[in-house]
């Protein structure tokens, strides 16, 4: 029995110096954006049962020699959420794992204080990339190529480094089409309607309609000659000069225009007087009115990237327009306890985590399949108060120990000092 005294305390000992470092290593990581503690599970070594005088009974019914740490399990409880003033700091609300790029394998965190380098790579503050899904919508010599309210996420084995380029161009649209719209009464006066219009050269030009009262009139209706012009803004250079006749019936809606495209500065814009009452009219006793609507869109330059809380990275531009040029992956796992501990908050897959994977809709497309939140962060989970109060307990059963020890040694030293 002194003998198993012996092996009972080192155990004890061994198992509760384990513990004591994972719970050491939990309070000193209280502060680690996305950090994970670890829970200390014991079990007894070599239980043998023992006869109890009822099977009820509330006393052990076993006796063993020793203890030993049987696990440590990931304490999967969602951290504190922290307010941030970047909208590259994410946090994510339930399960899932951002990606990142390390030395040599992807690695795995719940931490998602990011930001943009100065190549305007998406990263984390040491340097490793974030994981995600490229828009594809930049071509190599800086233009985006398309508005994207959304990227798509690809498939687990196609996530890539976020990388941007540092200057990106949004090209201008020009206008192809102006549609006019207005009342230009019945009276033998010059009526004017304007619009501005965009050409391939990223210049905003207006184009002017005057409306002059033909002579002679054909009855019934009235018949207008149309002038249309376009010009710079400040009317020093004229590209392009069209005339057609505009023809309304007698309750002033339009039956016909001659008026077809002028072209400005390159690009070829339809003139649109519109049909019947829808557009341009020439109604007596109403209000004269004029308005236009003309499509295309000025060029821009790149302001900078975000990320919204749909893990989406935004390129806003200088001309007010904003696109999605990528996707942040979030991953997930069927066993996150499965999961090895790289370092800190970071995370390789294991042996008993399985493959990641992504969460899909109903039609089958990828998702990040959680909650998002931009400008926080997701806290340490571990709790002081609940780790200190672990602390003191597993100190106390390792001086238990360590005095059961030195108990047993004396024992024997009595034992041997009888036989003398």
């Amino acid at each position: 029995m002194m003998t198993q005294a012996f092996y009972t305390g080192i155990s004890g000992l061994k198992s509760n110096q384990t513990g004591i470092d994972i719970l050491t290593n939990n309070l000193a990581n209280i502060s680690t954006v996305g950090f994970r503690g670890y829970n200390t599970e014991f079990a007894s070594m070599f239980e043998d049962s023992l006869n109890t005088a009822t099977s009820g009974s509330s006393t052990s019914s076993s006796i063993g020699a020793g203890v030993q740490m049987q696990s440590s399990t990931m304490n999967r409880d969602q951290g504190v959420i922290q307010l941030s003033d970047q909208s590259t700091d994410l946090a994510i609300l339930g399960n899932g794992w951002f990606g990142i790029q390390g030395e040599t394998d992807t690695m795995y965190t719940r931490a998602g204080n990011f930001t943009f380098d100065r190549e305007s790579d998406l990263v984390t503050p040491d340097g490793y990339y974030v994981l995600g899904t490229m828009g594809g919508n930049i071509t190599d010599d800086g233009l985006l190529n398309g508005i994207l309210p959304e990227v798509k996420l690809g498939d687990v084995g196609s996530q890539q480094k976020l990388r941007f380029p540092k200057t990106l161009t949004y090209p201008p649209e020009p206008s192809t089409t102006a549609k006019f719209i207005g009342n230009i009464g019945t009276d033998a006066e010059v009526r004017t309607i304007g619009a501005t219009v965009v050409d391939p050269q990223n210049s905003k030009n207006h184009l002017r309609l005057s409306f002059t009262m033909a002579v002679p009139q054909v009855l019934p209706g009235s018949q207008w000659d149309v002038v249309a012009t376009t010009q710079t803004l400040d009317g020093t250079t004229i590209y392009d000069t069209k005339t057609g006749v505009a023809s309304f019936d007698a309750t002033g809606a339009l039956v016909s225009s001659t008026l077809s495209t002028i072209d400005n500065n390159g690009a070829s814009v339809e003139i649109d007087l519109g049909n019947g009452y829808d557009g341009v009219v020439a109604i007596n006793n109403i209000p004269i009115t004029a308005s236009s609507m003309a499509d295309g869109t000025i060029g821009g330059d790149l302001e900078g990237y975000s990320v919204n809380k749909n893990a989406e990275v935004i390129a806003t531009f200088t001309n007010g327009l904003q696109s999605s040029v990528g996707k942040i992956a979030v991953y997930h796992f069927r066993n996150e306890q499965g999961l090895d501990r790289a370092s800190g908050s970071r995370f390789l897959e294991g042996t008993n985590s399985g493959s990641p994977l992504f969460y899909t809709d109903a039609s089958g497309e990828n998702i990040i399949g959680a909650d998002i939140m931009n400008f926080n962060l997701e806290g340490s989970n571990v709790q002081m108060t609940v780790g200190l109060t672990d602390l003191i307990i597993l100190q106390r059963s390792y001086d238990a120990n360590s005095k059961s020890i030195t108990t047993a040694d004396q024992m024997m030293q009595k034992a041997l000092q009888m036989d003398a």
